[in-house]
């Protein structure tokens, strides 16, 4: 089990020279929305995800992730079962930009810094496919709440809708069209 604690935000432009990034193409479906059961190929790497946010007592942004590997196999034969879109996204990884943290913040903190120097913390940038073309979201996974709530957003970033249910890729696979 892991936590993930991460921001999500719209984005305003593409970032220059996107193609120079390294990218991974991303095909998934929903078994459950909520908690979220996900089925998830991601480039030739098969697996079902388990996500849920924390109990109301433990606060905080963070969710509860399991990941389980999956054949190829077993992905066919799940991903037929799910409900609403299949959702199919080309995700960027970038890095992280360089204004993200006060350097007090940094200096305070040497694992964070650490972190972002190891490209343990970058932007994944999602440029969804049909059928939500035009979507854009990026995401910051970070390792503290704290790291999270210091974090400053890069400059082609527009809205900050961590927790809002409607930017989830859960809520996607059962929007109408």
């Amino acid at each position: 089990m892991g936590i993930e604690i991460e921001k999500k935000f719209t984005v305003k432009e593409l970032p220059e020279n996107l193609d120079s990034f390294p990218f991974h193409m991303i095909e998934q479906g929903y078994l459950n929305a909520n908690p979220a059961v996900r089925v998830r190929r991601e480039d030739n790497n098969y697996y079902m995800t388990y996500k849920n946010s924390l109990p109301a007592e433990e606060g905080g942004i963070g969710k509860i992730e399991y990941n389980l590997p999956l054949t190829e196999e077993s992905y066919a034969h799940l991903i037929e079962k799910c409900d609403g879109n299949i959702i199919r996204k080309t995700r960027y990884l970038m890095p992280l930009n360089e204004d993200a943290f006060d350097n007090g913040f940094l200096s305070a903190n040497p694992s964070v810094r650490s972190a972002i120097e190891s490209g343990d913390i970058k932007i994944e940038l999602d440029v969804f496919k049909a059928p939500f073309d035009g979507r854009l979201l990026a995401e910051v996974e970070f390792p503290t709440e704290e790291a999270a709530s210091a974090y400053h957003a890069a400059s082609w970033f527009l809205d900050d809708v961590t927790g809002d249910h409607r930017y989830s890729n859960s809520s996607m696979s059962a929007e109408k069209f």
